[in-house]
């Protein structure tokens, strides 16, 4: 069911690096924005669809895996400190550990037995609790008010401070929101638009993180793609033929950025 994360990983971290190199290494007089804001904007939605994926459907413990993220994210920041831009900003794994760690509160404080992705994927091998066990008790509505209450506070105060900011930090939450809804077994009209309305908001915000219709197009357009395969459209994907390396997956990030900083930077 996974399988398609293979060429996912791959897919993602060729369209990132094309974004970073030609936003801040290719001269201005090379002209070549356009692919920044197009190639370039398949990055962030694939590589936060693969975390909402994983953080549902194939780890134990998704805020160990919001974890390593956060470490990609602190050793990266050095080296991403020293991009062009204007004022602090900390970067995408920092979105994307604090965007999977939203997801799973959320979950777990709206949905507290988990029904509502274990309806999704029945038989997926990692479901921690048997079919026929009761559900756990609900929490105190005021306890669950004053967390989403909180919650909604981190999320207004760190977006200023994270690359992609407030709409990047809901990306992976409305993934998980869609791809639970999309993946829900069960016949009849009203599952139907149940299923297709999950899959609405995570496409309003990737239209809505761009500012150009070429990047709002791209955006939306990988979203659609990721959504469907959720919806069944996996079942079509073939294995990737040379799996990436996990080395390689963990180290791409920070030391793509350390060679473009050494590159920027060196003496000339």
């Amino acid at each position: 069911m996974s399988h398609w994360t293979g060429w996912g990983q791959w897919l993602a971290l060729i369209t990132m690096t094309v974004d970073h190199i030609t936003r801040y290494l290719l001269p201005d007089s090379w002209d070549a924005g356009w692919a920044s804001s197009s190639i370039g904007r398949i990055a962030f939605p694939l590589f936060s669809a693969m975390v909402a994926w994983h953080g549902l459907f194939n780890t134990r413990s998704p805020l160990r895996y919001a974890k390593r993220i956060l470490i990609i994210g602190l050793i990266a920041q050095l080296p991403y400190m020293t991009m062009p831009r204007d004022g602090f900003q900390l970067n995408i794994c920092f979105t994307l550990a604090a965007g999977l760690a939203a997801g799973i509160l959320l979950r777990d404080l709206v949905f507290r037995d988990r029904s509502f992705y274990r309806g999704a994927f029945p038989h997926h091998p990692h479901h921690d609790r048997p079919l026929d066990q009761p559900r756990k008790a609900s929490a105190p509505t005021a306890l669950a008010i004053l967390s989403l209450v909180l919650l909604g506070l981190a999320w207004w105060v760190l977006g200023s401070w994270v690359e992609y900011g407030h709409l990047g930090l809901a990306m992976i939450p409305l993934y998980m929101l869609a791809f639970a809804g999309l993946g829900e077994h069960g016949a009849g009209r009203l599952t139907g638009l149940t299923a297709a309305a999950s899959a609405l908001p995570v496409l309003l915000n990737a239209g809505l993180m761009n500012s150009s219709d070429m990047a709002k197009g791209f955006t939306v357009a990988t979203s659609l793609t990721l959504v469907l395969l959720a919806a069944g459209a996996w079942r079509w994907v073939p294995r990737v033929i040379y799996s990436m390396p996990r080395r390689l997956w963990l180290a791409w990030y920070p030391g793509h950025f350390a060679v473009i900083a050494l590159l920027l930077h060196w003496p000339s």
